[in-house]
């Protein structure tokens, strides 16, 4: 966990993160918890699935919840509110059908691009570690995603160390916005070789917070609130606001936690021909 690259892959990773929900910042707000961005991964699956082969199910809110309810993710009701609100944000379309009842949808083009962002985000990361070439390989062959991505998303279901996170990581990622302020957290940690009893990471408040995840500032304070109760954060001032420090605790659960979700990926990369 003290590894200079991995902190740096690290690092960089969150920074792409954080560029796409400011390019798409309505949407990456809708899936910065967990149980929305696995909902999220869980219809992209099968539609990589199906578009890979046309014989399997297609995305339909039963097929998933079938799929999601087995997985104790999420309720078939959470399910179909989910579809609709990706529909919504047009990520995902209906699908042509003569099955008037079955409604299925496919990924939009958009959707596509979001997600391939995402994934192509993480590829450079690691090989940033290893000196790789997975982003070039994936740049030159469009179906990698479409391979990789239901392999990842089923294994990260199925990993208690992704799933089940730390405490200190759950507090934000089970929470309205949560991802994006870790994510935004952990970017500003230097480099440095071994992680300090505390770590300075500049100025953060509640305003400053609301005002760049577009969340109420209400939500924002209780949130870091919250954190610093638990001794995650804390200030140089009294009040919330001002020069922010976080804690060796904080660091290293986020390290740990992101650690699962890069081993995954190399090692379904690394099982693809």
């Amino acid at each position: 966990m003290t590894d200079a690259a991995f902190a740096a892959a690290l690092r960089e990773s969150a920074s792409e993160l954080l560029a796409i929900h400011r390019r798409a910042p309505r949407i990456v707000r809708y899936v910065a918890d967990l149980q929305k961005w696995l909902l999220s991964q869980a219809a992209l699956a099968l539609h990589f699935e199906r578009k890979l082969n046309p014989s399997c199910p297609p995305l339909t809110a039963s097929n998933l919840a079938k799929f999601l309810v087995e997985n104790h993710i999420a309720s078939h009701n959470t399910v179909v509110a989910h579809m609709k609100e990706m529909a919504y944000y047009k990520l995902f379309e209906p699908v042509e059908t003569t099955d008037r009842r079955a409604k299925p949808l496919q990924a939009s083009a958009y959707a596509e691009t979001l997600i391939r962002q995402w994934f192509e985000g993480h590829l450079r990361s690691l090989d940033g570690i290893g000196a790789g070439d997975r982003c070039r390989w994936s740049e030159a062959d469009e179906t990698i995603l479409y391979r990789a991505q239901p392999r990842i998303a089923c294994r990260l279901f199925n990993h208690p160390d992704w799933y089940s996170p730390p405490e200190s990581v759950a507090l934000f990622v089970r929470s309205e916005s949560g991802s994006n302020i870790l994510h935004d957290l952990m970017s500003r940690v230097p480099l440095a070789p071994v992680v300090g009893e505390r770590t300075w990471v500049g100025d953060v408040s509640a305003r400053l917070t609301a005002a760049e995840y577009v969340i109420s500032r209400s939500h924002a304070s209780r949130l870091l609130a919250a954190a610093q109760n638990q001794g995650l954060l804390g200030w140089e001032a009294t009040q919330m606001s001002g020069d922010c420090w976080v804690s060796e605790r904080f660091v290293l659960d986020y390290r740990h936690w992101q650690a699962t979700k890069f081993s995954v990926i190399s090692e379904v990369l690394a099982s693809i021909e």
